[in-house]
Formats: structure tokens, C-alpha cells, sequence
């Protein structure tokens, strides 16, 4: 008997020496054994003294990992001793089983460990169902705990920092997210965009030495306070960005100059005039007019025989006005009126002119076009001017070839020219023979391209001079923000660090809010909701939240949290009377009469 206990100590507990197992007793669904640990005394918690008195037993029903498809409960004997150190302020205290059991727990520590694991890839729901079917009985919001209750590893002094900001509500509620640039991993979330917030997290770590931001102003005054000594880089991608911007701008500005690739219009007069055009008649529709003149005719026949006015409107099923209409009118042509009419005044008449000059120009929308008309003194509707633009859409006459917007243009100068197709390539010539202006801009295009993709910062100075030469506003505009802020576009333009990482930590944050509906309250976008940073670095360290379970951790914390109304969303001061609840309690939200806002940083601990 001996033998098999010991057999089954070593199978069941291969890594706890202090243990024996008594019984085994085996059911259909339920394994139980019976054990007790075999050390005869143990060490105060509180004093570290250790004793061997006794004072009393009782037992602990602990949960363990299944086998072969059954639970398995351990009903462990456990001993309370009494503390022999007389200043210790505990009298009695219980044996805890290194590996095997921890205070008020109800799992085994290897059960527990299974579902964090579980619950740190699949969060609530998904976990809770996955550790049913293996057996493990245990609910949605005991998962989320135990993943809440893994404790933070200690960060290291972050030497290159990426900061950036993110919308907690688009448009109203801004943080800071400050990223580790060199381990691509998260480090705190601020809860607003402030200078004074940036400055005073970056005063309290002066180990910090480069500092990756873009030009926001806020951001540039934060660092400069804050970590005076870090060297402050400007992203690349975002000055790229801003130079587009105002390209783009500048092409807009010289719209005309794209005439230059569009062939001249055929002249009115040799083009083909339409059925309607040809013929003298006054009326709109031929049919129309046809079927007026054979009524005219038949009433005015009917009449030079004798018939009444009352008995015609009997045999052809007419009412008295349009009987008197069509006998009063000596010829057809003097019922023309009304919407038939084909030269009838409009409230849009002034406007035509204009139109169609922007309608040569390649300018086809209705909607834009009513939008500037407006200004002009157009009283009309918008149905009236795409009535008017559908007609020349559809008419005979061949549409004017449309010159291609700014935005187009402004694509063929960003590009490579090797990138560019043949056709695009003398397209951009032509468009640069033809506007000094252009060819200028494209000039400066391509030397900020080249500084930047060939790390020549120091040619910064030469390249703003040069722009100032040439009168193109937009770019002016750019070299004076692009002044103010030199040193940190120098080094943004010479140093290998940008600001990609936390560009796209920013989108795992949009990931989050989205499938959480965007009102998550603040613990879920603390630093623990983003990339596991529980994990050692490796190939993937920086992606962990692509997979589902941060976001559905995220969704359900804030499913619980509104459900039970016992947490404000982030940035809200709205009291709250409801009081604590059990189920704020299981999804380890706090609940008082009236909560603070707490930092992201400190409200997941």
C-alpha cells in the first residue's frame, strides 16, 4: 500500500516533496484524493518564526487539473500552528504548501496557472468555454481576474522614446501614448495631450536620451521641459507627409496650367446637330407637339360643323378648360407654353454660362458645381443644375476631355520618376514645360526626397533658402513651421529612430475601441491591455495584441463595467451612487459612492 502511495505521490506531485497522498477515490465524473502535507512544523508569514505546535487541522477542498476527462478535487488535510514568537502580532497561523496551495486560493497552482494562460490568449468568454470543455468549470470574470491579478514586470529606464497621442473620444478627449522605441514595446499611457503631462513623465526618468515625436507644438514644449538634455527627432513619415500636403496645394493653385493636357475643343459649329436642333419647332418634344396639332385640328373641325364645346369634351373624354384652351388658339403655336417649351426662361439662365465653362474645363460633378454657384447669387435647387449637367452628359455632342485634378498631378511629383508609367512620365513634362511654377516645386520635391531617403540632414539649411526663392506660398508656409522646429527636423532627417512603433501601437489602440464600441473605460487602454510585455522579447515581441485576447478582455471589461454601471468612462467625473456590487466585485472594478479619475497607468494594478 505504501508502495502505491508513493507511486501515485510521484505521478500526481512530481515537484512537491512535503506531500502525501492517502486515498484516491475514483468516480464517473469526479477524481478525489486525499493528502496532507508530511513537514512537521512551518514558518510564520508575518515574523518568519518557524513553529511546530499545533493547534489545530481542518480540511481544504482544492481544485486540480483534470485527468482523463474527469475533475480532480484534493482534499487536503492542513495544519493551523500557533506562533511561538510572543511579540508577533499573529497568534495562529496555517500551512501553505509550496507549489500547491497559496492563502483563501481554491485552486491548486498548477490549475491556476492553466487558465491564466488560457485567459492571457482567449480573455472571458472564449476562455471560460474552452476550460469547460477541458474540464475546468469556472466563469468569465474568475478568468479575467486572474489574468488582472498577474503581477507587472519591472520596466527598464527607456533610453529612446516615441511618443504620440490617441483619441480616448475623436474630436473631445486626447492621451499620450509613450512607447520604447528600442524594445517596440509600450510604457505608459497619459491621460491627456498636455505639455506639462509629457514634461513631467520625462523629468522623472533622466536616463531618456532621443525623443520621437511629430512637430505637434505640445509635444515639442513637453520634451524641451521635460528632457532637456534628449536630442528631439521629428518623424520622417510626417514631414513627408506635410511636404505632400502642401504640393498639393500648390497644384491646386496653378489648376489652369493643367489645360495644357487637354486637345483643344472641336468648334461648336462643326458639330453635328441634334434631331430636335434641326427642326423649326418651338416644342420641347416632337411627339408632344404632333399630338397638340392633331387635337387642335379635330376641335377646330368639330366646331366649323356645329358641335358644342360641351359635346366635343363628351366624345374625346376632355375637360372644359382644355376644350377652351385649344378652341380660342387660331394656330398650334400659341399653346406654346409652360415646361415644353424649349427656349423657356430659367432661374438658372445667368448661371449657364459658367457652367459650361467648367464643365470644358473637366469639371463634371453637380454637386460641386451648385456648391459654387451659390456664392454667385443662384437661388435655384440642386435638382435643376444636375438636370441641366444630364443633358450635356447625355446629349450628342462629345464631352470635353477633363484635365486631371491636382491630387493626380501632385502624385507624379511625389513619385519616383523610374515608378511612373511612360504616358504619366510626358504627361508631368508636358505639365512642367508648361508652369514654371510647377517644374520649381517638383525641383523641391525631389532634393527634400533625396535628403531624406539619403539621411542628409545638414542640407536642410540650403534646401529652405532655395524654397524662399520661388514664389510658391504653400511651401513658404511649410519652410517657416519647418524653421521653428530645425534641430528636431535635422536630427529627424540624420538619425536612424522615427515614430513608425507607436504609429502603430496608436492603431492597435483604434483596433480596441472599435470592437469595444469606443467606450471602454480607462483601464482597459493601460499599458497592460497592450502588447503582452509579460513575455521575453523574441521575432514576434511588439504583435501579441493582434490576437483576440486583449480585445475581447478589453470588450468585456466594459461590457461589465457599463453593465453594472460602477466605473465612469474615461475622463468623466460623473458620481456614482449605485455602490459596490457582486458582479463589480468578480470583474474586479472597485465600486464607491464617488470615483476619482485614475491614470491608465496606475488603474490596471
Amino acid at each position: 500500500m505504501d508502495d502505491v502511495a508513493l507511486q501515485l505521490k510521484a505521478l500526481l506531485f512530481p515537484v512537491i516533496a512535503d506531500i502525501a497522498v492517502r486515498s484516491v477515490d475514483v468516480d464517473v465524473e469526479k477524481v478525489r484524493l486525499d493528502a496532507q502535507c508530511t513537514t512537521a512544523g512551518a514558518a510564520c508569514p508575518a515574523c518568519g518564526v518557524c513553529s511546530t505546535r499545533v493547534h489545530s487541522s481542518y480540511l481544504r477542498f482544492l481544485a486540480d487539473a483534470p485527468s482523463a476527462g474527469r475533475s480532480v478535487v484534493l482534499q487536503l488535510r492542513v495544519r493551523r500552528f500557533r506562533c511561538g514568537n510572543t511579540k508577533c502580532p499573529r497568534r495562529t497561523f496555517v500551512e501553505q504548501i509550496s507549489g500547491l496551495t497559496r492563502r483563501h486560493g481554491q485552486r491548486t497552482e498548477r490549475l491556476r496557472s492553466i487558465l491564466t494562460a488560457v485567459g492571457l490568449a482567449l480573455a472571458g468568454r472564449a476562455g471560460a468555454r474552452l476550460a469547460a470543455v477541458l474540464g475546468m468549470s469556472i466563469s468569465r470574470s474568475t478568468v479575467l481576474r486572474l489574468v488582472k491579478a498577474l503581477p507587472e514586470p519591472e520596466v527598464p529606464m527607456p533610453r529612446v522614446v516615441g511618443v504620440d497621442e490617441y483619441a480616448t473620444r475623436k474630436g473631445r478627449r486626447y492621451g499620450t501614448l509613450l512607447v520604447d522605441v528600442e524594445t517596440r514595446r509600450p510604457i505608459d499611457l497619459l491621460p491627456d495631450r498636455e505639455a506639462s503631462s509629457l514634461a513631467a513623465w520625462l523629468a522623472q526618468r533622466p536616463g531618456i536620451e532621443v525623443v520621437c515625436r511629430d512637430r505637434a507644438p505640445f509635444f515639442a514644449e513637453g520634451a524641451t521641459a521635460g528632457a532637456p538634455q534628449a536630442t528631439q527627432v521629428a518623424d520622417r513619415w510626417h514631414l513627408w507627409h506635410n511636404l505632400g500636403e502642401a504640393a498639393e496645394r500648390a497644384v491646386a493653385r496653378h489648376r489652369q496650367c493643367l489645360r495644357v493636357l487637354v486637345p483643344d475643343p472641336m468648334a461648336k459649329a462643326d458639330e453635328p446637330a441634334s434631331p430636335e436642333e434641326k427642326t423649326d419647332s418651338p416644342w420641347r418634344s416632337e411627339r408632344f407637339a404632333n399630338r397638340v396639332r392633331a387635337r387642335h385640328a379635330t376641335v377646330h373641325a368639330l366646331l366649323e360643323a356645329g358641335h358644342s364645346r360641351r359635346s366635343i369634351g363628351r366624345q374625346f373624354q376632355m375637360t372644359h378648360r382644355t376644350v377652351k384652351s385649344l378652341a380660342d388658339a387660331v394656330k398650334p403655336e400659341d399653346l406654346f407654353r409652360g415646361q415644353w417649351q424649349h427656349n423657356r426662361t430659367s432661374v438658372l439662365d445667368e448661371d449657364k454660362p459658367y457652367l459650361d465653362q467648367r464643365w470644358d474645363e473637366g469639371c463634371t460633378n453637380a454637386w460641386k458645381l451648385w456648391e459654387e454657384i451659390v456664392p454667385m447669387g443662384y437661388r435655384g435647387s440642386y435638382g435643376r443644375v444636375s438636370a441641366y449637367l444630364r443633358e450635356k452628359r447625355t446629349s450628342a455632342r462629345p464631352v470635353t476631355a477633363q484635365p486631371p485634378v491636382p491630387r493626380v498631378v501632385t502624385r507624379w511629383i511625389l513619385s519616383r520618376p523610374e515608378t511612373l508609367t511612360e504616358i504619366e512620365q510626358l504627361r508631368l513634362k508636358a505639365v512642367l514645360a508648361n508652369c514654371p511654377e510647377l517644374d520649381a516645386l517638383t525641383g523641391h520635391v525631389r532634393s527634400f526626397a533625396h535628403m531624406l531617403t539619403e539621411r542628409q540632414g545638414e542640407r536642410l539649411p540650403q534646401w529652405l533658402d532655395a524654397v524662399r526663392q520661388d514664389d510658391l506660398p504653400s511651401l513658404h508656409t511649410l519652410a517657416a513651421g519647418i524653421d521653428r522646429d530645425r534641430n528636431a527636423v535635422i536630427a529627424g532627417l540624420t538619425l536612424p529612430w522615427n515614430s513608425g512603433v507607436v504609429e502603430g501601437h496608436v492603431n492597435r489602440i483604434k483596433l480596441i475601441k472599435r470592437r469595444s464600441y469606443g467606450r471602454a473605460p480607462s483601464p482597459c487602454y493601460g499599458p497592460s491591455s497592450l502588447p503582452s510585455h509579460r513575455d521575453p522579447p523574441g521575432p514576434g515581441a511588439g504583435l501579441e495584441l493582434s490576437t483576440p485576447s486583449y480585445n475581447t478582455a478589453t470588450h468585456e471589461l466594459r461590457s461589465e463595467a457599463r453593465k453594472n454601471k460602477c466605473v465612469p468612462l474615461a475622463g468623466s467625473t460623473r458620481p456614482n451612487t449605485t455602490g459596490s456590487s457582486p458582479a463589480c466585485r468578480r470583474a474586479g472594478n472597485p465600486c464607491s459612492k464617488s470615483l476619482p479619475v485614475t491614470t491608465p497607468s496606475s488603474s490596471m494594478h
